[in-house]
């Protein structure tokens, strides 16, 4: 794992937040032999610390460089996070804009010229794909006869 953090970019940074982070994992002595305790086996304040530790992980890793250098000293998830939000504001578009934006994707979906099938084909399914990410269900029939309806005349 070491090596995995050392290979990634701020992979020093990384690996040392891991090492010194906010959570210092407590161990228990069984038999005379020293372990650290089992996750399902924290307290509960133990647990959420371990689980805001993990987080604050995830979120550093998924981060560009420009912002990780603004964010690094933040240790809460919670703050690290608005912090982020605030950073980096995008579209705040809801479920229901969202699939409303898809549905509309799919009913203007066109063959684009000088397009491949192949090319044609991966983007319809990147649709379907994102489509599917929202649940949102279409009857095979549909999907079929748009791709086929939609494809040139050749």
């Amino acid at each position: 794992m070491e090596l995995y953090m050392l290979n990634r970019q701020h992979g020093r940074m990384i690996l040392e937040f891991v090492e010194h982070g906010p959570l210092l994992w407590p161990s228990v002595t069984e038999d005379g032999v020293t372990r650290l305790k089992k996750y399902s086996k924290l307290s509960s304040a133990e647990a959420t610390q371990a689980d805001c530790v993990k987080a604050t992980n995830i979120i550093f890793q998924a981060l560009p460089p420009e912002i990780y250098a603004l964010v690094s000293t933040h240790k809460v998830a919670k703050d690290l996070w608005e912090l982020i939000q605030m950073l980096m504001p995008g579209t705040s578009l809801t479920k229901q804009e969202r699939e409303c934006k898809l549905y509309d994707a799919f009913d203007k979906f066109t063959y684009q010229k000088g397009e491949t099938l192949r090319d044609f084909y991966l983007r319809f399914s990147l649709l379907l794909n994102d489509m599917n990410m929202y649940n949102m269900k279409l009857e095979q029939f549909q999907v079929n006869t748009k791709f086929l309806n939609t494809l040139p005349p050749e």
